[in-house]
């Protein structure tokens, strides 16, 4: 018996010593080579802990998440590959970033971009769906595809490509057809943000109703096919978007069929389309019918011109507004307000005589012009203080500014940049006959906002 406790004991301290040799060992080598030498002896712990994460995040929630990206980014290589996001967010919303489960369905030439920059970013958990396959023709714009890739389903050469730009994310690539028969498969697990990337009608409307449904925050993009300036593409409420038959589309249909108005953000061009779907020849050469032709009812076969730059330049901007919003950052986007400069000039004018005609004079309008286009534009989004809804959009926006006037917000200080509210005519009057301490006694929710709006000028203008 003694002897079996000696043997065993000394067993004990010769794979204790081993451990603690080879560690040693580990820590002597360089980084890259102890990796090498112990991928094999972790690759199990690894996957046990992707599926303990994976699950974690269906089951538990943020919190498993934010762990798991606490200990991703102690690691050397993540953080440095991850250091000027981190010096840009700070480490805490980069952590956000990090535990987050992003979908993107729709991988062509605006989904591929927005997945690639969401994957650099440092997002953790990546879902790519996508039923078609890499084309010759895709690759004009396409984020990572090569000749090499063509004929392979665009969610596999993703996730290929992926696994050599940062193979600490988790990516899940599915070759699937969104429908209601995978909107579950899809949908489940509780993504972070889901990114609509499909430019079929029918399948992009089921999506938008499917993620509002189910409470998901949803970023759709719209038309970028014949369209060729970079400068005019915006992010807004799908009630805003203007010169897209898409957008108009699948805004006519959410309403009809599931009395959706809006609260859809959106990426869209104010471009008018240089160019139309092309005719549909069939192998005859004679013009046909492109739904005989259809491999999936109700996707469009006909071709539409795409400067491969613009849908990319979508995709780029639904991973920086993703992104943004996982860590937290606000972002204040350029609204949609179509007015001119002699809209602006008429709003000044009108405020230099209604302060001539209620004090007298003019002399305490500290504005010009250009302060009268940040105030109307910037701060009050081309409507009313009273009401910031989205129902007033292209030419009824343009119509509405003919009953806005700008007026002094507390009447004892003067007209300044921090101290104007557009107003309608009748508003203004009732405005102008309160005290200020009415409005915050009555209405506290509209007096916060108006002063915190007020609050962002003072800020811009260094006031």
């Amino acid at each position: 018996m003694e002897e079996r406790v000696k043997c065993l004991a000394l067993i004990g301290a010769g794979t204790l010593l081993g451990s603690i040799s080879t560690i040693a060992l580990l820590k002597l080598l360089p980084r890259k080579v102890a990796n090498q030498c112990s991928r094999k002896a972790i690759d199990s712990g690894e996957r046990f802990i992707s599926e303990r994460a994976t699950i974690g995040h269906n089951v538990l929630g943020q919190e498993n998440h934010v762990m798991a990206s606490l200990d991703l980014l102690k690691d050397e290589i993540v953080s440095e590959q991850l250091t000027r996001n981190i010096q840009f967010f700070g480490l805490e919303s980069q952590q956000k970033v990090t535990a987050s489960y992003v979908v993107v369905i729709g991988l062509g030439g605006v989904g591929s971009h927005a997945a690639s920059m969401l994957l650099r970013s440092g997002v953790g958990r990546l879902l790519l769906v996508d039923f078609d396959q890499v084309s010759l023709s895709s690759l004009n714009r396409h984020a990572v595809a090569t000749r090499e890739d063509v004929g392979i389903p665009k969610a596999h050469c993703l996730k290929k490509h992926f696994a050599s730009i940062f193979p600490d994310c988790h990516v899940d690539a599915r070759v699937l057809l969104y429908d209601a028969s995978s909107e579950e498969e899809i949908l489940s697990g509780h993504p972070d943000f889901v990114l609509d990337c499909i430019d079929n009608i029918d399948t992009k409307v089921s999506l938008l109703a499917a993620c509002v449904r189910r409470g998901l925050k949803v970023l759709s993009a719209t038309g970028a096919g014949a369209r060729a300036d970079p400068t005019r593409i915006r992010v807004a409420d799908l009630r805003e978007s203007t010169n897209d038959p898409l957008s108009r589309a699948v805004r006519h249909r959410l309403r009809r069929d599931y009395g959706i108005e809006g609260g859809i953000p959106v990426v869209f061009s104010l471009e008018k389309p240089k160019a139309k779907l092309l005719p549909f020849k069939g192998p005859s050469g004679e013009e046909e019918n492109p739904s005989d032709y259809q491999i999936v009812p109700g996707f469009r076969v006909r071709i539409i011109p795409v400067l491969g730059t613009i849908p990319a330049i979508f995709g780029q901007v639904m991973a920086s507004y993703v992104v943004t919003q996982l860590a937290g950052l606000q972002v204040q986007t350029e609204p949609v307000v179509n007015f001119d400069m002699d809209h602006y000039r008429m709003l000044h004018q009108r405020l230099i005589e209604h302060e001539e005609l209620l004090y007298g004079t003019s002399m305490q309008v500290q504005v010009d012009v250009e302060e009268v286009m940040y105030i109307a534009k910037e701060l009050w989004r081309g409507r009313s203080a009273r009401d910031q809804s989205t129902k007033d959009v292209g030419r009824g926006m343009w119509r509405s500014v003919n009953e806005l006037m700008l007026v002094r917000w507390d009447q004892a200080k003067p007209a300044s940049v921090s101290n104007l509210i557009l107003l309608r005519f009748k508003e203004a009057d009732e405005h102008e006959s309160r005290a200020l301490e009415d409005i915050r006694e009555k209405e506290p929710a509209f007096f916060t906002r108006v002063t915190s709006v007020l609050k962002r000028a003072e800020v811009d203008f260094g006031i």
